[in-house]
């Protein structure tokens, strides 16, 4: 079985395949400063919640974009599995051109984001939106080729800003307000936070598809919060939850 690990500045990510579909899919929060031995119990809970041992890994592939815990799973895999993971960089063969103007700094969410436009979405001309600590756009040309895109804070990370520098407001739940007109201080954040967000992701996208200049372009959200938005951002074809880990597969399978 292959273990896919996506490390987000966040979340982290893990699925486990089992050659027809993915047999554990898990997410965990991102603690930089855990030791590999530690990283190593979360992974043999995360085995052992299907009865499974570190024995049924038969390959490990990795994205990080938190450099320390790229060294600390690598170590982990190897010490506990036995492996020596695949880590994606600018340098895998990931199935797609790179086509910006400095490779080395394509994250490697980024990259693998892009693989699964072309292993499992028919291929360019594409968007993938990805709602996480940031939110990524990143644009797969009709020659799919990954040619750059967009990086905006996430709407989690605005909400914390506006908290944390204006002493008279506190956390509201991140969902549509009754109205776009904010009747007290909950519903009045919501609307700025919601519909602002909303505004800055269709915005974005709108100008992306004018660059393009392609009727087909299609759009992917992925990420937690890609449903909560799915309904008011229209240009969303379509929701993959676990496109990253299918990226991560796909790019295993070309490199194996």
């Amino acid at each position: 079985m292959l273990l896919a690990v996506d490390i987000g500045n966040t979340n982290i990510h893990m699925g486990l395949w089992d050659g027809s579909s993915w047999r554990l899919n898990w997410r965990a929060r991102t603690v930089a400063e855990k030791m590999p031995d530690e990283y190593g119990v979360l992974v043999r809970n995360f085995l052992s919640s299907a009865d499974l041992g570190y024995a049924v890994v038969s390959g490990v592939i990795i994205s990080s974009v938190v450099p320390p815990l790229t060294a600390t799973f690598r170590e982990l895999i190897d010490r506990y599995i036995e492996q020596t993971p695949l880590i994606v960089n600018h340098k895998t063969n990931i199935g797609v051109e790179i086509a910006i103007d400095q490779p080395q700094q394509a994250g490697a969410d980024r990259l693998v984001n892009s693989a699964a436009v072309i292993g499992f979405h028919g291929g360019g001309p594409a968007v993938v939106v990805d709602f996480g600590t940031s939110t990524n756009f990143d644009v797969v040309s009709a020659q799919n080729q990954y040619i750059g895109g967009a990086i905006a804070p996430g709407i989690n990370l605005a909400h914390d800003a506006l908290v944390s520098r204006a002493a008279k407001l506190h956390k509201v739940d991140i969902q549509p307000p009754p109205d776009a007109i904010g009747r007290n201080t909950i519903h009045a954040m919501q609307s700025g936070i919601f519909w602002g967000y909303v505004g800055l992701v269709d915005g974005i996208l709108s100008r992306i598809i004018k660059s393009l200049d392609d009727p087909d372009t299609k759009v992917i959200a992925t990420g937690g919060l890609a449903s909560l938005f799915n309904e008011h951002v229209a240009a969303i074809d379509t929701i993959a939850p676990n496109l990253t880990l299918d990226g991560l597969r796909y790019i295993y399978e070309l490199n194996t």
